[in-house]
């Protein structure tokens, strides 16, 4: 080997350290890809929330591992009467009627308004800024129709084995479903209740 030139060598050692770096990689690669499969095989049940036991408590926004939770306020727009004065957007006493912070129950504004023609408006989540929180929820429940309910969203929920705002919620609405039931609406979840 001391006949070698040293720039051989060189590339020689060079080309020896991509070659493992190359097989590291693969082997990781391969093993993410394994146990993403497997992860797969194994969940094909997901947590959900059972919207007709929610009670609205706010767990979902403190208690779940990540650390802005998984669970979103979702709008079922078939069952919305798009009412003037929504109270899971405005609070249940507001100083008027326009998007004002003051006026709105979501505390961090992720109910958007939008006014349609008089009397009705669209309100739209932008889940981005939804915390779980169930404010509005809570009054939609209280003074309305219920088209605002919270659902996990399976794009940033990890499904741990043993969901930590599962063993936390009071009422029992947090279950596990085949994925493909994962995102049914609210109205298709009181169409199977009754």
């Amino acid at each position: 080997m001391s006949d070698w030139p040293s720039s051989s060598r060189r590339s020689f050692i060079c080309t020896l350290g991509r070659c493992i770096c190359a097989m590291a990689t693969c082997g990781v690669g391969l093993s993410l890809a394994s146990q993403q499969a497997a992860s797969t095989a194994f969940n094909d049940k997901v947590w959900q929330i059972d919207p007709t036991k929610c009670t609205q408590c706010g767990r979902c926004a403190t208690e779940c591992v990540l650390d802005v939770s998984a669970v979103k306020c979702v709008h079922d727009l078939t069952m919305c009467g798009y009412c003037r004065l929504c109270f899971g957007f405005f609070t249940q006493a507001p100083i008027t009627f326009d998007s004002g912070a003051e006026n709105q129950t979501c505390p961090t504004g992720a109910i958007k308004r939008r006014f349609i023609e008089e009397p009705y408006h669209e309100y739209l989540i932008e889940e981005s800024l939804c915390i779980g929180c169930s404010k509005c929820v809570k009054g939609c429940k209280a003074f309305g129709n219920g088209s605002l309910y919270l659902q996990i969203r399976h794009d940033r929920c990890v499904n741990c084995n043993i969901c930590r705002i599962a063993i936390q919620c009071p009422s029992e609405a947090f279950i596990k479903v085949s994925a493909g039931d994962a995102n049914i609406i609210q109205s298709k979840w009181l169409e199977r209740k009754s």
